[in-house]
């Protein structure tokens, strides 16, 4: 599974799929990671971890991506404007 950061908090994050799951099956198929690659309809997109995806707003917009900030290991939260 690779990994990278979020684009939002920084934290580091695992991305489900890609070459190096080709070959596995069943329980660790590459199939569970802890960020997923959003595309917004500004046509902008990032790599953002799953407490990140939570508290962005309903019509999310790169400025948005930007306000992200992390709180500890299990929660995100858009800073203030």
């Amino acid at each position: 599974m690779a990994t990278d950061s979020c684009d939002g908090c920084g934290r580091p994050v695992s991305v489900a799929g890609g070459i190096a799951n080709v070959w596995t099956f069943g329980e660790d198929d590459g199939s569970d990671g802890t960020a997923m690659t959003l595309e917004f309809e500004d046509g902008t997109s990032h790599m953002l971890c799953y407490p990140c995806i939570g508290v962005l707003p309903d019509e999310p917009t790169s400025a948005d991506v930007d306000r992200l900030e992390q709180v500890d290991g299990d929660t995100s939260r858009l800073e203030p404007r």
